[in-house]
Order: C-alpha cells, then sequence, then structure tokens
C-alpha cells in the first residue's frame, strides 16, 4: 500500500519548531527547482547550482529579514518564525554563522507551517516574494 499525505492529518500546530522547518525545507526546496524547470534551466550541474543560491542558510535568512522589515507576516507568522528562530537544533552548519542559520531556520518553519496547514495561496505568496527577493539581488 502506498502512503498518502491525506491518509492521516498532521497538527502543524502542535509541532514542534524543528519539525516545522524539516518540513519547509523540502517545501521550500521544491519551489525553487519547480521554478528554475519554468525558466528553461535543464542541466542537472547548473539546477544544482542556482538552486544553491536560492536554498542557502545566507538566502533564506535575507528573505525572512525582508518579510519582517517590510512588515509582510501576520502576528501568526511572527510568532510561528520566532518559534523556528529560537528552537535549538544542538549542530550547526559548517557553512554558516549560528545567527544566519538560526534565521533561515525561522523562514523553514514558517514554509512549514503554513504548507501543513494547507494555506496554498499564502504559501505562493510568501514562494513568489522569496524568488523575486532572490531576482532582485541579483540584479541590483
Amino acid at each position: 500500500m502506498i502512503y498518502k499525505a491525506t491518509d492521516k492529518q498532521v497538527d502543524a500546530k502542535q509541532l514542534n519548531a524543528l519539525a516545522l522547518a524539516y518540513m519547509g525545507d523540502t517545501v521550500y526546496d521544491l519551489y525553487v527547482r519547480h521554478y528554475l524547470l519554468a525558466h528553461r534551466y535543464v542541466r542537472p550541474n547548473e539546477l544544482h547550482e542556482r538552486a544553491s543560491t536560492y536554498v542557502s542558510a545566507k538566502a533564506q535568512a535575507a528573505v525572512l529579514q525582508s518579510l519582517l522589515s517590510e512588515n509582510r507576516l501576520t502576528e501568526e507568522e511572527k510568532a510561528v518564525a520566532k518559534r523556528g528562530r529560537n528552537a535549538k537544533s544542538g549542530s550547526l552548519p559548517k557553512n554558516t554563522d549560528h545567527h544566519t542559520y538560526r534565521y533561515s531556520t525561522a523562514l523553514e518553519a514558517l514554509i512549514g507551517y503554513t504548507y501543513l496547514l494547507e494555506r496554498t495561496k499564502r504559501l505562493d505568496e510568501l514562494m513568489m516574494f522569496a524568488i523575486a527577493h532572490k531576482e532582485r539581488k541579483e540584479e541590483g
């Protein structure tokens, strides 16, 4: 039997922030990969290199900081991001500093939370903002 995600509901409001970030990491990556394929990046090496610039801790932290500074999050979303930022993972990636890692985890938690609550329209808005943010950085 194949497991379907709809077989059992997940209560996103009860999950810990690192579990939300775990899901958010995958959802974020999926959106970025879809975006790159839609923009005709098809060579595997090029896809990997370009995707890495969107999903890096530095890029994700910058997106969250822009969302916050531009006041684009609801109070509920800010609270979820704060939970993600304050979560203790026990390890740090070797290519980023503690502050950047915490903010990228916060964004991933927010994306995971939004996805698990099936707020598709809002998830699309957040991801369009994230992708546009990266594109603006490349142009500027």
